[in-house]
């Protein structure tokens, strides 16, 4: 049986409608398996990027955590465990993955399209990346 495998669930959360029902999805697979939920949020901050490179990150990072409080909010009016990491990185998609892998979570929950510049692609690409790469079950959420 499925339920008795996730014991953990990432999620990748960037504010979007897509990534936030996404966490709806996964609070609901959460509660059913008894799991706990692990919110990760990305500063995609390019290698290229050094004018005001610390003034963005600390921005990114206040409102990223706004994010992922209200996230864990969410998740304990719902009776789940949430904790949360914030990263920085230059690829999203690879830095999900590694995480996903190097703190053994059973099942990735994401939103199809993210907060990225071609917000009219079918699957944004982050999504697309984490689906063909991940090693662990993905759920793509609409």
């Amino acid at each position: 049986m499925i339920s008795n495998k996730i014991k953990k669930i990432l999620v990748p959360l960037d504010g979007s409608k897509n990534s936030l029902r996404g966490l709806d999805e996964a609070i609901y697979f959460a509660r059913q398996c008894q799991a706990t939920i692990v919110g990760i949020h990305v500063i995609n901050v390019p290698a290229s990027m050094v004018l005001n490179k610390k003034k963005l990150e600390s921005g990114s990072k206040k409102t990223a955590e706004m994010l992922m409080e209200s996230a864990k909010t969410k998740a304990a009016r719902h009776g789940v465990q949430f904790s949360y990491k914030i990263i920085k990185g230059a690829d999203p998609g690879y830095d999900i993955l590694r995480y996903s892998s190097n703190h053994k979570a059973d099942l990735i929950v994401i939103g199809a399209r993210g907060l990225g510049a071609i917000k009219e692609a079918f699957l944004g690409s982050v999504s697309n990346y984490v689906l063909h790469k991940s090693k662990i079950p993905v759920l793509i959420v609409k």
